[in-house]
Parts: C-alpha cells; sequence; structure tokens
C-alpha cells in the first residue's frame, strides 16, 4: 500500500456545503459523518497497533474486560452485554481467543447452562503487553489536548445516553 494522499480540501465540510445548499442545515450530517471517519482512523490505528499481538481491537477489547473482572472469568453473555455486541460476534471473539490461548472455555460452578470465558496467564500477558503499545500510541488522540479528549469523551457520553447506552 502507498504513502496516503492527504486531500487539498476537507471533504465534509464540502460534503456539507452541497447538503446545505439543497436541504439546509447540515450541521447533523457533518457532525455523524466526521464520527464515522474518526471511528474508521481510530480503529485502524489501534488495529495496526495491535497487529503484532496478532489482536483485532474486539479480541483486545475482549481480553480486558476479563482482565478487569473480578475472578477472571465471565459468562458469554454478560461479556457481551459489556462489550455491546450480539452474542454471535462474542462467540466467534472467544473462539479465536481460545484458538490462540488467551482464553479458555469453562462450565460455570454453579449454573450448568451457562458457559465462561477465563482469561489464561498468557492471555494476562498479551493485554498487558498490547496495553502499554495502545497507551504509547495515545489510542489515536494525539491530535487532542487532554482537555479536548474530556470534552469529547464527555459529549459523546451525551449522544450514548441518549441512545440509551446506560441509565444515568
Amino acid at each position: 500500500m502507498g504513502a496516503k494522499r492527504r486531500l487539498p480540501f476537507d471533504p465534509i465540510d464540502e460534503a456539507r456545503r452541497h447538503w446545505e445548499s439543497r436541504w439546509g442545515r447540515g450541521d447533523a450530517m457533518a457532525a455523524a459523518t466526521a464520527i464515522m471517519r474518526v471511528q474508521q482512523i481510530v480503529l485502524g490505528a489501534v488495529d495496526e497497533t495491535l497487529r503484532p499481538f496478532d489482536l483485532t481491537f474486539a479480541r483486545y477489547e475482549a481480553l480486558v474486560l476479563l482482565q478487569f473482572s473480578r475472578k477472571g472469568s465471565l459468562p458469554l453473555g454478560k461479556m457481551g452485554e459489556r462489550l455491546m455486541i450480539h452474542p454471535t460476534s462474542v462467540t466467534n471473539i472467544v473462539d479465536r481467543l481460545e484458538v490462540q490461548g488467551f482464553i479458555r472455555r469453562v462450565p460455570h460452578p454453579t449454573d450448568r447452562r451457562t458457559t465462561l470465558a477465563e482469561i489464561t496467564d498468557q492471555g494476562r500477558e498479551v493485554v498487558e503487553e498490547a496495553t502499554r503499545a495502545v497507551t504509547q500510541a495515545s489510542f489515536a488522540m494525539d491530535g487532542l489536548s487532554e482537555r479536548e479528549v474530556e470534552q469529547l469523551i464527555r459529549l459523546l457520553r451525551k449522544l450514548r445516553f441518549a441512545a440509551g447506552d446506560f441509565e444515568a
């Protein structure tokens, strides 16, 4: 893949100009488009940082979630809820992490219907190393000051709350 070529103009500003000339206010469209583009940029940068660990961001998030849990294990259904992803996606993530030796499936100690995903020692090691790498890469937030990052978190939290992601 060749070097990335910068455009001589902001395509989102250009789209907004066209939008407003046809349909009026284009602020919500421009904001939504900018969020989606930044999501691509951040995910691409984080995935690139995680590639040497043979992890995607989705698998990394699952490992971090297990690392944060009290016992290092969670039911697959609870993982899906906390990661806010479909059960099929959880299964795919767990399958891949299990093949890599980063987690193992274990039966729930009191509920035979439930399977737990449990982080392994190898999984704990890789999540620590990967976390150092993504932290050093600043999750692709280098273009913002600490204050701006905090403002961004607050603004996006308001959108997430309005969408019903969580209760206040």
